[in-house]
């Protein structure tokens, strides 16, 4: 019946890896509105090592002092192992007062200086010596190690494709369901997310640079987790 108007409208999860919204549109005759998710998972590319140089002392400047020593051998762990110090990266710094909250008068009795630093790794080979070294030198109490994608654009692309083949394999689908065929698409929307897997944060290690020398480190021989890019598309169909 070619006076028939149909409206068909229709939403597919595919994967409770992301959430996205659908927009909202306005029925249009003739028309099956789909979403769908896909996904993408590829080797990562970048480690990421995160970790606080952290000092405390009766005076801002002996703290400081501290610090810097710390930054300093930080700075040779990474020279020693072919890292241009340069490549750290410093999210914050700061210097605060410590109070005797027993006191009435909270009376200052030291000074904490503490920075953030991350460090982006291309080189897998160089995370386990990197990690051991710092806490050997006792610069951090503990690092956090994550696994990431810099180029994104390609795994992005196919996520999408994935997406959008299982949103048009729903219309197709719902067209057959209703004894109509698909026709070209009309209108589309992407989201796309990324899914970081963060390792947890390693301790400081007690053990002298000549027994940690013996064995292996705590990440030798494994692989990084894949990361996963997932992506959600919205497609309208024209019905013919």
């Amino acid at each position: 019946m070619k006076n028939t108007i149909v409206t068909l409208c229709a939403v597919l999860l595919l994967s409770t890896l992301s959430i996205a919204q659908s927009p909202t549109l306005n029925p249009l005759p003739n028309t099956i509105f789909v979403g769908a998710d896909g996904k993408f998972e590829t080797a990562p590319d970048t480690a990421l090592i995160q970790f606080n140089i952290s000092a405390q002392a009766d005076s801002a400047k002996d703290a400081y002092d501290q610090a810097a020593k710390q930054a300093e051998a930080t700075r040779q762990v990474l020279r020693a192992n072919g890292i241009d110090p340069k490549s750290a990266e410093i999210g914050f710094f700061s210097v605060n007062p410590q109070y005797d909250w027993k006191n009435p008068k909270h009376k200052v009795i030291g000074y904490q200086v503490t920075t953030s630093v991350s460090l982006k790794l291309k080189d897998f080979s160089k995370i386990g010596p990197v990690t051991q070294q710092l806490a050997d030198a006792s610069v951090s109490e503990s690092q956090s190690l994550s696994y990431t994608l810099d180029s994104t654009d390609e795994a992005k692309s196919k996520a999408v494709a994935d997406a959008y083949r299982r949103a048009r394999a729903s219309a197709q689908s719902l067209a057959a369901a209703s004894g109509r065929t698909l026709g070209e698409l009309s209108y589309a929307s992407v989201d796309t997310f990324e899914n970081i897997r963060v390792v947890a944060p390693m301790p400081r290690r007690a053990m002298p640079m000549a027994m940690a020398a013996q064995g292996p480190t705590p990440t030798e021989e494994f692989s990084p987790q894949n990361v996963t890019v997932t992506a959600h598309v919205n497609a309208m169909f024209v019905l013919k």
